[in-house]
């Protein structure tokens, strides 16, 4: 495949019709049906054409049998993919794989704790975190980013058994350091909790912010696990794949002990090993000019936000991914009344900080293209300029 290949961000795709939840779901909850999204982290772009003629070709050949991971060119995929990217060697047979980073998430608590034990998390939360810590009745115990010593309090809890990292945070963007995974890695060790890295936006860290993998700084025989998927970073979520890699072979068998005897998932999705495959052997061209367009969005949010409302700090561009992570509090705006004032007058649709926890807040999903993106931005800065007046 050419190096020098040129990717198409700027076309638009009609997604309208297709049972998108940004596109179709969302509008029909709100009650405008022409309602414009920058909610759910997924992209409005096509998956790299390298994933898609894979894709195409493994749907000609017309037998979707059963199968099994372990016995595709997977494995080896990830492997390349993290020598290259991470200049990490991985070893394929620490591997484990099922539905969705969730998922995983839910069957390691499963293992590692019990109903009532404390996880500890960064505030603001991914909701999915939330929600699964609530569904399976562990609890979440929020420290704010950055915060040290709250950290270390919440770790030294008897009941505290697992440390959850959103690596990189979501919603924030923040790309942890190599320095703050290290001193993570030492303080589970030293009290005896486990750590789960959820590590779906990784690919996505601008340039200056490198992404480490927790296998990187992981203390040997410690109990750990990296949860991960191409679907975010190719824009392949609906194909339903996700891996791990956990650092105990006991913990990697009884994983696959639940997925089989507990959740009845004896096979995975060939479409998603064959998008992988293809993504992670092809795409990091395409990647790479994905997240230099991106950083142009998130760019663009920054300038707008600076001319209108020059020395108020409310926002800075993520060190990963296309999420924005906007502060109202300098403009005395709630996260809610924006919402609405956006849906109702601008038919543009973002997400509350209340969602994550933490309100006087709204993450912006920039995955899209430019025109799509100022859009979104100029309704954005509209509607403060009015509501902080």
């Amino acid at each position: 495949m050419p190096q020098d290949r040129v990717y198409d961000f700027d076309t638009e795709v009609p997604l309208r019709g297709t049972g998108s939840f940004q596109w179709d779901v969302l509008p029909d909850l709100y009650g405008v049906p022409d309602l414009v999204p920058f909610t759910i982290s997924d992209m409005d772009f096509r998956s790299p054409p390298e994933v898609l003629d894979a894709v195409r070709e493994r749907v000609a050949q017309g037998v979707f049998g059963y199968a099994d991971w372990r016995y595709t060119a997977f494995p080896d995929a990830v492997r390349e993919w993290y020598g290259r990217r991470y200049d990490l060697e991985l070893d394929p047979a620490a591997l484990v794989f099922g539905p969705s980073v969730v998922n995983g998430l839910a069957q390691l608590l499963r293992m590692w704790t019990r109903p009532g034990d404390g996880v500890v998390v960064h505030v603001p939360t991914y909701d999915g975190f939330t929600k699964t810590l609530a569904g399976l009745g562990r609890e979440a115990r929020g420290v704010p980013v950055g915060d040290r010593a709250a950290l270390e309090r919440e770790l030294a809890r008897p009941d505290s058994r697992v440390l959850l990292l959103c690596s990189p945070h979501n919603p924030t963007g923040r790309v942890w350091s190599r320095a703050e995974l290290e001193r993570f890695a030492v303080l589970a060790a030293a009290h005896g909790v486990a750590v789960v890295s959820d590590e779906i936006h990784g690919d996505l860290a601008h340039d200056g912010h490198p992404h480490v993998p927790w296998p990187a700084v992981a203390p040997v025989g410690g109990r750990w696990a990296l949860l991960t998927s191409g679907s975010k970073a190719f824009n392949f979520p609906a194909l339903n794949g996700a891996y791990g890699v956990l650092g105990d072979p006991a913990d990697r068998a009884a994983f696959d002990r639940r997925l089989e005897y507990g959740e009845g998932l004896t096979a995975p999705s060939v479409l998603s090993l064959t998008a992988h495959t293809a993504a992670y052997r092809h795409g990091g061209p395409w990647l790479d000019q994905l997240r230099a367009y991106v950083a142009g969005n998130l760019r663009l949010l920054a300038h707008r936000l600076e001319d209108a409302f020059p020395g108020r700090a409310l926002y800075a561009p993520p060190q990963a991914g296309y999420l924005a992570w906007v502060d109202l509090r300098p403009l005395g705006v709630d996260d809610g009344s924006l919402d609405e004032e956006l849906v109702r007058r601008e038919r543009v649709a973002v997400r509350r900080g209340t969602v994550y926890g933490t309100a006087g807040f709204v993450r912006i999903n920039l995955g899209c293209p430019r025109a799509k993106a100022e859009r979104g931005v100029d309704a954005l800065v509209r509607t403060l300029t009015r509501l902080a007046e």
